[in-house]
């Protein structure tokens, strides 16, 4: 009597494996890489045209500023001549008097007032410096001016406004002056940048 068996005999050298989710991974993969370095390449190529373009503008400026440069010196060259001297030396002069008038004293008192102790009196003020203008259109001044007060310790009070304003800046004391029989209070020459829009 014979048995009836059946038997699943696999003759390949290597048992049999479910390639085909590997294969469709690492297409998916490859395919991610190569958009990858299409989208890199991409930039790649604009951030170099871009470059070159800034080159070219860079060197059209520079370009310009030289010409600008050559064009400054030739009129230094004339504004140096001899017989050019006494209409420079006026024009400057008449410079320095329009910006001068340029400044707005009530609105330089009235700035003073928002930073001045109450127990604090403005002796004497004056504008030693011509404005200059920065980026923003603010007039950037120091001013000079004299204090004084009863106590000394109100000096330290002004100076901390003064650095909290927007209006002022860095303020320094000069110098200072004790009381007398004559005069009592305490004097202070403060010298502090003032910012003022025209």
């Amino acid at each position: 009597m014979t048995a009836n068996t059946n038997f699943e005999i696999n003759l390949a050298s290597k048992p049999f494996r479910r390639e085909r989710a590997e294969n469709a991974l690492l297409a998916a993969i490859c395919a991610a890489l190569g958009c990858s370095f299409l989208v890199l390449l991409t930039l790649f190529l604009q951030t170099r045209s871009s470059a070159a373009d800034l080159r070219k503008h860079i060197e059209a400026e520079n370009r310009t500023l030289q010409r600008l440069q050559a064009q400054q010196q030739k009129f230094s060259n004339i504004l140096r001549r001899p017989q050019n001297a006494d209409v420079f030396s006026q024009s400057v002069f008449l410079n320095e008097l329009i910006a001068r008038r340029g400044v707005s004293w009530t609105r330089v008192f009235e700035d003073l007032g928002t930073v001045l102790p109450n127990n604090m009196r403005l002796l004497a003020i004056r504008l030693p410096q011509v404005p200059k203008e920065d980026a923003s259109g603010t007039n950037r001044v120091q001013l000079d001016m004299v204090v004084g007060s009863e106590k000394p310790d109100a000096v330290i009070t002004l100076l901390k406004k003064l650095q909290e304003s927007s209006l002022f800046g860095a303020a320094a004391v000069m110098t200072q002056a004790p009381p007398t029989q004559n005069d009592p209070l305490y004097k202070y020459r403060v010298r502090v940048a003032y910012a003022q829009k025209l």
